[in-house]
Formats: structure tokens, sequence, C-alpha cells
């Protein structure tokens, strides 16, 4: 090597060296492996298990995006079990309600 390149090399020898790692730390492999429909098709599954334990809404059926959430339940032609299911949702997942949508099981699938 010539001279003025291993001035170049001790000068940013620093800057260098953190390059080095940064690189080295973003590469390394995180995480549990899960994906994010994995991960929501969970929460879907546990915001479910809870709306069939609570009174009036009947069978459920829950559907989560980042943009928003549909649940599709049996009682939601009450208002009363309908508000209970967008607190519910609101709570579960941080959503507003203008961004849950809530629906009546159709008369023929069954609830």
């Amino acid at each position: 090597m010539s001279e003025k390149l291993k001035q170049q090399i001790r000068k940013f020898k620093y800057p260098l060296l953190a390059l080095v790692l940064g690189l080295a730390i973003m590469l390394m492999p995180i995480g549990t492996g899960k994906t994010a429909a994995s991960d929501a098709h969970s929460d879907e599954q546990r915001l479910e298990a809870v709306l069939n334990k609570c009174e009036g809404v009947g069978s459920v059926t829950v559907l989560l995006s980042e943009n928003g959430a549909v649940i599709v339940c049996a009682g939601a032609d009450d208002p009363v079990t309908r508000f209970a299911v967008t607190k519910a949702a609101e709570a579960f997942t941080g959503l507003t309600s203008d961004r849950i949508q809530i629906l009546k099981t159709a008369a023929n699938i069954g609830g």
C-alpha cells in the first residue's frame, strides 16, 4: 500500500469501523420468524374468542388489516351489542371506531 492510502485509512478508521459494524448489525437476523399475516390471524382468533363470550354477540367472525376491522356477528342488529363490539375492537386493535365495521351475519349462513 502506498503511504497516502495508509494515511487516509488512519484518518477515517473510526467512521469506517462504525460503517462496518452498522452493516454487520443490519444483516443479523432478528425476530421470531412470524409473518405479519400469521400475527394478524392470531389476533383475529383472539378477538373472536373474546367476542364469542360476550352476551348478545352470538357467532362472530373477525377480519383485521392495517387499515381497519370487519366484524360479522349475529347480534349486530342490536345497537347495544354493536356498540359493545365496537368498543371491544377499539380496545383490542387500537383502531378508531370509524375504521371498524360491524355487520350482521347473513340469515342463510346462521346466527
